[in-house]
């Protein structure tokens, strides 16, 4: 019998595909990002934000996430001889992704380092980390944020505050007191209300006299329940003095399961490496945070936080498509010449520049004044207004910029490709934390509470007056808007939408690059905007708006 013959009817080769974009520095690769690192004074933590930007970037941490959506999490309701467990199994990819975000803080860094830049820092770390994976980033943002609810509850911190500062990540379902670092979710939405808490029906009866740090007991369901393996849960619930805040551990203190009964995992859109709940609680043991009737009043200490965190993740998920869209443009040719030469090509390319370098300058801005708000009333009011104007519009502009970077790859609707993950999680950060409807009214709400946050925001206008006709005749009009008193809920969409244009308007102009500035004001602010990526007006340069993007691997 004669010897098989090696295959040599080759039908092509393999050409004009770009290489994998891997090995990468997040950090040193992104002018914008280390612009407004510096404008922080982060200093101090630059090695370790460029360490981190080379790891974040690299073939292993992209393999990784990527694994974490491909095996998703699963819930074991009960162990083989009828016990109730309530646990979740992860992937190992999700714990070496969760470890090397809390061994580099991302969960608590300006908890752990009192100086200045300490949020631009970690607002740093977390742009970049939803660069690889976002699902983690939802575990983070909630530990990081739970502390100023806990706060509100000086005992109580105490005893969990050591545990949610740890540069550590310790996955063991036990209780937390025997671990060397615990993690903190929320769960507050309840079906019949969603964002209206008020509505909820989970009840609270005192375990003993009750009052504040003290023990309850607390009866109920939560149709959203996030990160449900964390070691202990911000949740609001109706006692006798009203709708009141409490932490809800896995684990009684005598070393008991708690009564937190998880009924199934949500099949999400998207964010899928990151299991999230519909639990039940069957007089759950909790402790009181702050007084009874105080909870809206206590936990959005915690929401103000992880907004900010979801503005942030929406800009990094926009750096991301972007800078895959780029390097696709730049290694791929079509009708004889390379995309990234193409002049169509080029202005889709500059416009989603300037959208990204315009989200990125605005909540690294944002990060700057959660620093110096402990010190500056001014900066304080600023952040009230400012992060509901930063999530409701960073947020809303991701999905479109995410869509318009998969269609220049053309190819990458398929699921090899980050792309599709990309898109579905752009949608998620404008939804958690509040919609852009709630957004607007929070906006409308610190306009009518805190007077203080309209004229913070009018000094941030006012700081380039005279710079540029178009944007001084934009922030006319929302200065008018916001110190007129007049606007009423159906107004609310417009006037955030013309104030968030306006912001990022005056911080490019002010700290930005000159050309993206110009650029962003001509585009988004002229009397003739676009509807539509790459419709450019005449004039604009892409050239140098396109310089700024690197894709070096």
């Amino acid at each position: 019998m004669e010897p098989k013959q090696a295959l040599r009817h080759v039908t092509h080769e393999v050409e004009n595909q770009p290489p994998p974009l891997r090995d990468t520095n997040l950090y040193e690769t992104d002018r914008c990002l280390m612009d407004a690192v510096a404008r922080g004074g982060v200093a101090w933590h630059e090695e370790t934000l460029r360490a981190f930007g080379a790891l974040v970037g690299s073939a292993r941490v992209i393999a990784l996430g990527h694994d974490a959506n491909r095996f998703t999490p699963i819930l074991h309701t009960h162990d083989r001889f009828g016990h109730r467990i309530d646990e979740v199994e992860f992937h190992p990819s999700w714990h070496a992704l969760m470890k090397l975000a809390m061994e580099h803080r991302v969960h608590c860094l300006p908890w752990t380092e009192q100086r200045p830049g300490s949020h631009v820092a970690r607002a740093a770390l977390a742009f970049m980390l939803n660069q690889a994976e976002s699902g983690v980033c939802c575990p983070m943002a909630m530990t990081f944020a739970s502390l100023p609810a806990l706060r509100h509850q000086p005992d109580v911190a105490a005893e969990w505050e050591p545990r949610i500062t740890r540069a550590d990540y310790d996955p063991r379902y036990e209780p937390a007191a025997g671990k060397t670092a615990a993690t903190i979710g929320m769960a507050m939405t309840e079906k019949q209300g969603g964002s209206d808490v008020r509505a909820n029906a989970t009840r609270a009866e005192p375990a003993g006299p009750g009052g504040p740090g003290a023990e309850y007991r607390l009866t109920g369901h939560k149709w959203f329940c996030s990160a449900p393996m964390s070691d202990a849960f911000l949740t609001l619930a109706y006692a006798k003095g009203g709708l009141s805040c409490f932490l809800v551990p896995r684990w009684r203190p005598d070393g008991s399961r708690n009564a937190i009964l998880i009924q199934r995992l949500k099949d999400k859109l998207g964010n899928r490496s990151n299991a999230s709940s519909e639990i039940e609680y069957h007089g759950a043991t909790a402790m009181l945070i702050g007084e009874e009737g105080r909870g809206v009043a206590t936990i959005i200490e915690m929401v103000h936080h992880t907004r900010l965190d979801a503005a942030v993740s929406a800009a990094g998920i926009m750096r991301q498509a972007l800078t895959q869209a780029v390097f696709h443009a730049r290694h791929r040719s079509a009708f004889q010449k390379r995309l990234a030469d193409q002049p169509l090509m080029r202005q889709v390319l500059a416009d989603l520049a300037i959208e990204c370098e315009a989200a990125t300058t605005l909540v690294m801005r944002l990060a700057r004044a959660f620093d110096e708000a402990p010190g500056d009333p001014a900066q304080r009011a600023f952040a009230r207004i400012a992060t509901a104007i930063a999530k409701y519009w960073v947020c809303k502009r991701a999905p479109g910029l995410v869509y318009e970077a998969l269609e220049c790859h053309g190819g990458g609707y398929v699921e090899e490709s980050i792309m599709p993950r990309l898109y579905r999680e752009a949608p998620v950060n404008s939804i958690w934390e509040g919609c852009g409807n709630v957004m607007c009214l929070d906006i409308l709400r610190a306009l009518a509470k805190d007077p203080d946050s309209a004229a913070a925001l009018v000094a941030e206008l006012d700081s380039v007056q005279g710079a540029d006709a178009v944007l001084d005749k934009t922030a006319a009009a929302v200065r008018t808007a916001l110190t007129g008193g007049s606007v009423g809920e159906a107004d609310a969409r417009r006037v955030a939408e013309q104030a968030a244009l306006a912001l990022q308007g005056a911080i490019l102009v002010r700290e930005g690059d000159p050309a993206v500035a110009a650029a962003f004001v001509r585009v988004r602010l002229g009397d003739s905007p676009s509807h539509a990526y790459g419709a450019l007006p005449q004039g604009i340069d892409p050239t140098p708006l396109l310089d700024r993007v690197s894709t070096a691997a």
